[in-house]
């Protein structure tokens, strides 16, 4: 858990100080900064996570890497699903929703273009990966 919240702040700064940009896995692959609430702590928490656009949203995956069980974050957007949002050097706040199906399965094959590693997580478990649509508030 350390080692992954440590690569994360690592992430997170390059993100800060590159506009967004970053190197490694993510390189040339679009990635946003979610700001959840704590569902059980209220604390604010900070997960890079890959997007792609719909229109004027923002789509996120749940995959955790084809894990059986959903990242910690997106338990905190359902129970909280105003969230804050960093792309490039902006920030907004948004409305989290999870798509059902059929936008569920057409957005998330959109992620599938941009990053084929999303398929291959959903392979990987027997979780229907929830995908996650991030409409900004005007």
């Amino acid at each position: 858990m350390i080692e992954a919240q440590e690569r994360n702040k690592r992430i997170i700064d390059e993100f800060r100080q590159n506009d967004g940009k970053v190197g490694g896995r993510f390189e040339g692959k679009t990635l946003l900064l979610l700001h959840t609430k704590g569902a059980k702590s209220g604390e604010e928490r900070i997960s890079p996570t890959a997007y792609v656009k719909d229109g004027d949203r923002y789509v996120i995956i749940a995959s955790k890497g084809g894990a059986p069980t959903n990242p910690n974050w997106y338990h905190n957007l359902v129970a909280n699903p105003q969230v804050t949002v960093e792309v490039g050097n902006e920030k907004f706040q948004a409305r989290a929703t999870v798509a059902e199906e059929p936008e569920r399965t057409r957005l998330y094959d959109k992620m599938v273009e941009m990053m084929s590693s999303f398929d291959d997580y959903r392979r990987k478990t027997t979780r229907m990966i929830p995908v996650i649509v991030l409409t900004p508030l005007k």
